[in-house]
């Protein structure tokens, strides 16, 4: 690297330095029912793949945001001792316990803690911060506001680079934290790729996906304004459509496909069966497997084919042949299709390769959890609105799950997926109780905290 280029990247590091201190004042302002979407909104709006090195942790902008919201937790607010621990929490502790324990017996331990550490940063935290700071419905409409706001500008620069091709801040990839990469557009059916600060265009794609359809519950709450929540919702799905990729379009037409089944839900089970007898008797009449016919459906059927064919390596091919147990860890499994290596696009198969029927076990009954949380959840909601915010949750979780057979979650959507699981986590809480103000006592002699005048947001109490 040239002593110019060493010095616009050391000149970045500053930079990004300033944005995480910044952005962590700003949650020490305000208070804790924008703390999460402050958080989002640091995630979207500046790179995650760029990074400030401290040892050997790379420290994002979001990584110190977060670190900012648990010390306001810790010194300025009493929810980490009001908080207790449900079956979904201890299921996500012993998750990473168990990837802990596989990887030790196939990584080096070095780089199994650092990257371990990473995760932390990037997933449990931002899940706990969720289960902590959201204490009734009030707050989780006004954060769902906040990332109707936040999502806003991001679609509209997405689209502006899908109809263009030119994404203002692309110039940013030089400085990726795994080495300078250069923009490409990328072009689909006559239109561009948007990524804009994501990874890729995939992943742009799914934080619309994965968040639009939680804020269309918006739409059921009487207490709002319609039209600007239309507005929001519809650029939530302009942003969708701006990343040409199958994976948010089948992420947001099942969420979309089950929110128009509301109306007709008392049928779920009937619909569940027609499901399922359908995809059996294309078992049985056809000479394809069910998942290969509905890739024909998908903007790429070729790459649908290629995802599909990771089962079969996988599973059935002898790819986790003596890696069953705990997985490859941090190695390649090596696994081809046509002689050509193969881009493990299958959540589920990553989770498989890396950390074996120890991870997978796992995650999977935090799925099986996660999905009992919310039909608790829908038992105890009383009134339409509250049912209809349930069922706009639960159609975006279970797009993603359905679209985590053809994608692998990095970057932003990775830290959206525990943010969704912790909305779950806290649903049966938010709609079993009256929907009154929540006060959380503050600890006023630590801190900004010591003359109660000096911030006006607080007064001696933690007002939501």
């Amino acid at each position: 690297m040239s002593a110019i280029a060493q010095e616009r990247k050391d000149n970045l590091h500053g930079i990004t330095l300033l944005i995480a201190v910044a952005v962590s004042i700003a949650v020490f302002f305000t208070r804790p029912k924008h703390w999460l979407a402050i958080y989002i909104g640091a995630m979207v709006f500046y790179p995650t793949y760029i990074s400030v090195k401290v040892g050997t942790v790379d420290f994002t902008v979001c990584r110190i945001v977060i670190l900012a919201i648990y010390l306001n937790l810790f010194l300025r607010t009493d929810l980490v001792t009001q908080f207790k621990l449900i079956w979904l929490d201890k299921l996500l502790i012993i998750y990473f316990l168990c990837q802990l324990a596989a990887g030790a017996t196939n990584s080096p331990i070095g780089r199994l803690v650092e990257n371990r550490a990473g995760a932390v940063l990037d997933l449990l935290l931002p899940y706990f911060a969720v289960r902590m700071i959201i204490r009734n419905k009030e707050q989780y409409l006004a954060l769902l506001k906040g990332i109707l706001i936040v999502a806003a500008p991001l679609a509209i620069v997405g689209f502006y680079q899908c109809w263009t091709g030119d994404n203002p801040v692309g110039f940013l990839k030089q400085y990726h934290a795994l080495g300078p990469k250069s923009y490409a557009v990328l072009s689909r059916l006559g239109f561009f790729r948007a990524d804009v600060t994501f990874p890729m265009s995939i992943m742009f794609g799914l934080f619309f996906a994965m968040l639009g359809p939680p804020c269309a519950g918006l739409l059921g709450q009487p207490t709002v304004k319609k039209m600007l929540i239309c507005a929001g919702v519809i650029l939530m799905g302009i942003g969708a459509f701006s990343s040409m990729s199958s994976g948010p379009w089948l992420a947001a037409l099942v969420a979309i496909t089950f929110i128009t089944f509301y109306p007709y839900r008392k049928y779920s089970k009937e619909a569940l069966v027609v499901v399922v007898l359908m995809c059996l008797i294309v078992e049985i009449v056809s000479n394809r497997h069910f998942y290969d016919v509905l890739g024909g459906f998908t903007i790429n059927p070729t790459s649908a084919w290629y995802r599909t064919k990771i089962f079969e390596v996988a599973l059935f091919e002898g790819g986790m042949s003596g890696h069953w147990m705990t997985g490859y860890g941090f190695a390649d499994p090596a696994w081809q299709i046509g002689g050509q290596g193969l881009d493990i696009v299958n959540h589920y198969i990553f989770i498989l390769s890396r950390f074996g029927l120890a991870g997978l076990l796992p995650f999977l009954l935090i799925v099986v959890a996660t999905l009992k949380k919310l039909w608790e959840a829908y038992k105890l909601g009383t009134s339409n609105s509250d049912r209809w915010l349930i069922w706009c949750l639960a159609s975006a979780l279970i797009g993603i799950l359905v679209a985590m057979n053809s994608v692998s979650l990095f970057g932003q959507p990775s830290t959206i997926f525990y943010i969704m699981l912790g909305f779950c986590g806290v649903m049966p809480a938010i709609v079993a109780k009256p929907h009154s103000t929540t006060r959380c006592n503050v600890k006023p002699e630590v801190g900004l905290l010591r003359n109660n005048k000096s911030m006006g947001s607080f007064n001696g109490s933690c007002v939501f």
